[in-house]
């Protein structure tokens, strides 16, 4: 019976997923990331002090658990999952910080649970595919513009719907409501980021009543919001609002370092979104949204940002900055309108037809002299006529039906060519080795 929020893919969408991931993986290495897996869970202290809302997280205890631990129940002996990659990796660094070489760059692809609203492209368990770059003390802002250009290569590298990474930078946000007057500028930004889902007369009214903004300031907020732009264009627009403050310059100026940069790598593949804030408290700097072309309504499938003090160890600090793909979101999402295909249901390319029970062991050889060869095959499941074992493999996709003989024959069930075959020197067309996918 299945679990809301728990997807199971089939074989044939397994495959996609892992081509995915192989291809996200290694774009990530080529640019020197390294990988790294941490455990699934973590103290609950820790993921509470993380800005997550309690009732996102799960908890893990024992079926039979100690009378004395679950009526303490210390937060400090709790552990939960983790809901995202990024805390447990700031964890890590802190306790492992004398073996690594910094600046460190890693990759890291897990799932991660959230006890959220189960809908389309958005589940409780899920794979993720991070990659940040973390330092001791400072961290240089060239790192912040390398992230979009890894996130665009990777994609670039699969079949699916052309991406933009918005980008905004809280110092901009910050420093212009601190420019206007207002000092809860945390207040602020959570609720302008409520912008795309209650709309700006309901995020007017929400500044004037929790953030204590007059009209005129959450006016001003809002037009802050609407400006955007994939090129420095934005940096003018922001100045005609006639607020000045240093951390709002300080922004603009790092704003501007990544969207000329990554207009220079991949024109387009970058817009400067200045409603763009994320939920998470522990973002201080740059913030990234992505969104697939065709699919806006469902929002980012790609996000992430920068982080001065989300690891630390005694006076040191390890700033980072870092951005994580849904990997299970973007593909339910594409699923859904099956914008993906594979060609075939199984990896196998070649099946040995089999004549007769006493001929498999026959059969088992070619098979293995194909298979030491790289070439994925299978031998028939029974010796049924040929007909059906042709059947067998046509319905799977599989493209070759092997017939051993003397000599042994090859055959291509898409188009009937037949044709005779050693397993120690025939190879198939490249293209036929291995599943290919395909997008809409």
């Amino acid at each position: 019976m299945p679990i809301s929020g728990f997807p199971e893919w089939l074989p044939s969408q397994r495959m996609i997923e892992q081509y995915t991931l192989d291809k996200i993986r290694s774009t990530f290495e080529l640019y020197g990331f390294a990988p790294l897996e941490t455990r699934a869970v973590e103290p609950l202290d820790t993921l509470l002090s993380k800005g997550e809302t309690s009732k996102e997280v799960y908890l893990l205890r024992r079926l039979q658990e100690d009378s004395g631990a679950a009526s303490s129940g210390s937060s400090d002996d709790q552990l939960g999952l983790h809901f995202d990659l990024t805390v447990p990796f700031a964890r890590f660094v802190t306790e492992n910080h004398g073996k690594l070489q910094f600046p460190f760059r890693r990759y890291q692809i897990q799932k991660v649970w959230r006890g959220e609203r189960p809908q389309e492209g958005r589940y409780r368990e899920f794979l993720q595919a991070d990659i940040d770059v973390i330092n001791r003390d400072t961290l240089p802002f060239h790192f912040d513009t390398e992230m979009p250009l890894v996130i665009g290569d990777a994609f670039r590298s699969l079949p699916i719907p052309a991406a933009t990474i918005q980008v905004n930078n809280r110092k901009v946000c910050e420093g212009f409501y601190r420019g206007l007057g207002l000092a809860d500028t945390a207040q602020v930004l959570r609720t302008v980021d409520k912008l795309d889902k209650i709309g700006p007369d309901k995020v007017a009214a929400a500044l004037v009543e929790t953030a204590g903004a007059t009209d005129a300031q959450a006016a001003a907020c809002l037009r802050l919001a609407e400006i955007s732009a994939s090129d420095g264009s934005f940096v003018d627009r922001v100045r005609a609002l006639g607020v000045d403050d240093p951390l709002l310059d300080e922004g603009l100026s790092e704003l501007l370092q990544v969207v000329e940069t990554a207009a220079e790598h991949s024109p387009g593949l970058v817009r400067a979104e200045l409603k763009i804030a994320r939920g998470l408290d522990y973002y201080t700097g740059t913030v990234y949204e992505t969104q697939l072309q065709g699919y806006e309504r469902f929002g980012s499938i790609c996000s992430g940002g920068r982080y001065e003090n989300l690891a630390s160890v005694g006076n040191t600090r390890f700033p980072g900055v870092g951005i994580s793909i849904g990997v299970s979101r973007m593909l339910g999402l594409l699923f859904g309108q099956n914008a993906l295909t594979v060609s075939r249901s199984v990896p196998t390319c070649v099946v040995v037809a089999l004549p007769s029970e006493d001929k498999r062991t026959d059969c088992e050889r070619i098979a293995t002299a194909l298979r030491r060869r790289g070439i994925p095959t299978e031998v028939a499941p029974s010796a049924a006529k040929f007909g059906k074992q042709i059947q067998f493999a046509d319905r799977r996709g599989i493209p070759y039906v092997w017939f051993p003989g003397d000599p042994d024959t090859v055959k291509d069930i898409r188009t009937g060519d037949q044709l005779e075959a050693d397993p120690a020197t025939w190879t198939p067309p490249t293209a036929d080795l291995h599943p290919s996918i395909t997008g809409a």
